[in-house]
């Protein structure tokens, strides 16, 4: 974390990868509802249509029901999706406790495919040090499969 996180109080996520498969494929692993089911969480209601409100359903706890409520703030097609990601209550500690962060994902073409990068931010210290390490860990598992799914849109492949 560098210097200007700490003084603010707040941490980010990055994760930056390249994937063999086209912006276009990956555009559309991450904002077709069913294909993000696949790789991520399923979402209810998601568009990417800039002001959309959709959730995500994950384990409550406490007095946190689960539900990760998001609304997409920028759509810029095959380069660039946006959306706040919030969820929590202010009587939790540690898992569930109120968590306002936004979730960016930014594509370019590269020579051998797309890089991804994902910036997930706004993560208030300590308050939210529980999200933050246990999304550290997932997000690198949720690009993981991110990649096999595109590549099953690519190419289909059935097992003997």
């Amino acid at each position: 974390m560098n210097d200007a996180a700490l003084k603010s109080g707040t941490q980010e996520i990055v994760v930056d990868e390249v994937f063999p498969h086209a912006p276009q494929t990956i555009w559309k692993a991450l904002t077709t509802g069913d294909l993000i089911a696949r790789w991520m969480m399923e979402p209810t209601g998601f568009e990417p249509v800039q002001g959309k409100h959709f959730t995500f359903q994950t384990t409550p706890a406490g007095r946190w029901d689960g539900v990760i409520r998001c609304q997409v703030l920028e759509v810029v097609p095959n380069e660039r999706l946006a959306y706040a990601w919030k969820g929590g209550d202010d009587g939790n500690v540690g898992y569930g406790s109120r968590l306002d962060t936004v979730v960016t994902f930014i594509l370019s073409r590269v020579d051998n495919g797309t890089r991804l990068r994902l910036v997930h931010s706004g993560f208030v210290t300590p308050k939210n040090d529980t999200a933050f390490n246990n999304m550290s860990q997932g997000w690198p598992k949720c690009f993981q499969r991110l990649d096999v799914m595109a590549a099953e849109q690519v190419s289909p492949k059935k097992l003997h």
